[in-house]
């Protein structure tokens, strides 16, 4: 498998359940100012039927500032646009420049990648309830054991640490 751009998958973001990558990011990649690629957005607005593209709500939009998704530094006078992976591969087309084609295929990677990440851990997932269905609760610490290893697939919302000088 080829290598994928991590800073890419990192910034591949899930919002109302889907995986998307902002305005921002993809108009970085395509090597276009982000103004400028909104602006063919809405031009083309046929080509990005619902489920390629969506804009976040003011809500949506603090929350990611807050959480240092979005640059603060951003002037949201409409809200950004975040687009799916066909949404992405849309936007390539219209902007239809050498980088973009080239960067299309990052994101299809990135994507993808996402995507066989998920699948492992949902596999995972059913082979540790198989395993855990065999010993029938005959073992007090293989049960633990299953339950230490659900934590580590998915830690949840703990406590958090507190961050900044302590008095």
């Amino acid at each position: 498998m080829e290598p994928v751009d991590s800073d890419l998958a990192r910034r591949i973001v899930t919002i109302r359940g889907l995986r998307v990558l902002l305005d921002e990011d993809l108009a970085r990649l395509y090597g276009v100012a982000t103004g400028d690629l909104n602006q063919q957005v809405r031009r083309n607005a046929q080509r990005f039927p619902h489920g390629f593209m969506l804009a976040l709500t003011r809500a949506e939009t603090r929350s990611m500032i807050s959480q240092s998704v979005i640059s603060s530094r951003r002037n949201f006078r409409k809200p950004p646009f975040a687009f799916t992976e066909h949404g992405a591969i849309m936007l390539a087309t219209i902007l239809n420049t050498s980088v973009a084609v080239q960067a299309s295929v990052r994101v299809v990677k990135a994507f993808v990648r996402m995507r066989e990440l998920l699948a492992t851990h949902t596999l995972l997932q059913k082979k540790l309830d198989e395993l855990e269905g065999r010993i029938d609760g005959h073992d007090a610490a293989l049960k633990e054991l299953f339950d230490s290893i659900r934590q580590l697939i998915d830690p949840g919302e703990g406590p958090r640490k507190k961050i900044g000088f302590k008095t």
